[in-house]
């Protein structure tokens, strides 16, 4: 029987037991009033994420891309709505 492929199988692949675990938050900071803030990511989903998120601190959108390198470390490139 063939199993389908589930969001377990693709964690499995990118991130093998003994690679250490990978990251759910990073600090970030805003690119309109400069704050920094903790952002909460989803190594879940897919291997790059793209996606808007308001800052906490002064409510602007910002336009993230969200990759994990095979050591599970978080990547974030965070815009503004003019550079996206």
């Amino acid at each position: 029987m063939i199993r389908p492929r589930d969001d377990d199988d693709w964690l499995d692949e990118q991130f093998p037991l003994g690679d250490g675990i990978a990251d759910t938050s990073v600090d970030v900071t805003c690119p309109y009033c400069g704050e920094e803030a903790e952002l909460i990511i989803d190594p879940g989903g897919e291997s790059m994420q793209e996606y808007v998120e308001d800052c906490e601190i002064c409510c602007r959108p910002w336009h993230l891309t969200v990759s994990w390198d095979e050591s599970g470390t978080a990547h974030v490139n965070v815009r503004t709505e003019e550079e996206s």
